[in-house]
């Protein structure tokens, strides 16, 4: 069954492959809806994640901001998530009906 990401009530991203760490979970890159993201500045540091870079979530010009988060370099501990993006700030992760 798939795992869905909205964000005001939009699909943003959509995959059967998710990994759940710390509860939240993890979407491929692959699965981001084109369009919905833009790059953030903002950083934050997890002591056995590493270092964790952010997006904003745009839909029909209204952001989000840093309401996607994903480790570009993951320490090892944690080596599953690289390459995958996870969500907060009113983003709803779901099974897909």
């Amino acid at each position: 069954m798939a795992t869905e990401a909205r964000w005001k009530g939009r699909l943003i991203a959509s995959s059967d492959s998710t990994i759940s760490v710390d509860g939240n979970a993890y979407f491929p890159a692959a699965a981001l809806v084109e369009n919905c993201f833009q790059a953030s500045s903002h950083r934050s540091v997890c002591g056995w994640k590493g270092e964790a870079h952010y997006y904003n979530v745009v839909i029909d010009g209204e952001v989000n901001e840093n309401a996607a988060w994903y480790y570009p370099e993951p320490k090892e501990a944690a080596a599953e998530i690289k390459g995958r993006v996870a969500f907060w700030k009113g983003v709803k992760v779901s099974a897909s009906e």
